[in-house]
């Protein structure tokens, strides 16, 4: 049986064959790459901070899957002038210092990672309308010591009721804290932000957004409101948004309300890293012991029992440590 095609046919020599390109391990150097900062990312187009100036581009292909998140620094090439219709491309993402990442729930695999190089979260929760939520108050800071990043609790409106009910119950982890109210002074708060890269977390209607405004005068951050059936707030922000604060104090990101925070990546001999002290009283611990309140010869027990651990400290850790388990908020 003979092909298709004969030796006297066109087909024969015009049609072209696959694989047929060479391949060529030589790569480009990018020798004229810039630097910038990813300031937002929407549906694939990245708006970085090339100097002074702001640049849209796209992810050029050898990056393959490798995820691009804002806060991310990069090397980028193409057209970086910013002006109108330009796109650059990135060509290369530095190491990262930090990582914040969390999973949809507690059983999904897949890690989503936030942001990247921020050294400070900053857990926004009002102290009424809507009410706080301990436990994703407590997810948030399993986050943010998985991530070795500075926890920062940032209480609102505390025109409507008294910080004391809630800071009773971090005050034993450590935790630093700003208050605030509608209208009043940030001082305090921007000193806190002053010098760092913030990523800013929180539910809906906590106020976020008002302080982002308030801290940044022209970020122009979309301010919702409470239902007050549910008791819950409308999204207003839909994308992580890095900004620098006035006068090159420092950075913050602001990102959407979060209603669940999994931590199916967080290990527990990760997690206690983050509490040197602790950390310390369960060199002697059983292999495997997740130092959690179940576990038959735990060194946290041992060191409560002996005087040498604040009870308070140990259980609080412990309700972080649970955290990890317990349903997603």
């Amino acid at each position: 049986m003979t092909g298709r095609y004969s030796d006297q046919d066109v087909e024969h020599y015009d049609r072209p064959r696959r694989h047929t390109r060479p391949r060529t391990k030589e790569r480009p150097t990018y020798d004229d790459a810039v630097d910038g900062v990813v300031v937002t990312v929407d549906r694939g187009r990245f708006t970085l901070l090339v100097d002074d100036h702001v640049v849209l581009a796209m992810k050029a292909r050898p990056l393959g899957r490798k995820g691009v998140v804002v806060g991310d620094r990069v090397r980028v090439v193409g057209d970086t002038s910013g002006q109108d219709g330009s796109l650059a491309r990135i060509v290369e993402v530095v190491e990262r210092t930090t990582v914040l990442r969390r999973t949809a729930d507690d059983d999904d695999p897949v890690e989503r990672v936030i942001v990247a190089n921020a050294d400070q979260l900053v857990v926004v929760t009002a102290l009424a309308d809507p009410d706080p939520q301990p436990r994703l108050i407590d997810r948030a800071l399993v986050a943010a010591y998985d991530a070795r990043m500075q926890p920062l609790l940032c209480l609102t409106k505390s025109d409507l009721a008294d910080p004391e009910t809630l800071l009773v119950t971090y005050r034993s982890l450590g935790v630093p804290w700003v208050v605030t109210r509608r209208g009043g002074d940030l001082a305090e708060l921007r000193d806190r932000l002053r010098g760092r890269t913030s990523v800013l977390i929180g539910s809906s209607g906590v106020g976020k957004s008002t302080l982002v405004n308030a801290l940044v005068p022209d970020a122009g951050r979309d301010v919702g409101h409470v239902n007050a059936v549910t008791g819950r707030g409308r999204h207003t922000s839909t994308s992580a948004y890095l900004l620098e604060l006035p006068g090159g104090a420092g950075w913050i990101v602001d990102t959407p309300g979060i209603r669940s925070f999994g931590l199916a990546h967080v290990q527990p001999e990760h997690l206690i890293e983050a509490f040197p002290d602790l950390d310390e009283m369960t060199e002697d611990c059983p292999r495997g012991c997740t130092h959690g309140t179940d576990e038959p010869e735990c060194g946290l027990d041992e060191a409560v029992r002996n005087g040498t651990a604040d009870p308070v400290r140990v259980e609080s850790f412990r309700r972080l440590l649970a955290a990890r388990s317990e349903p997603a908020y």
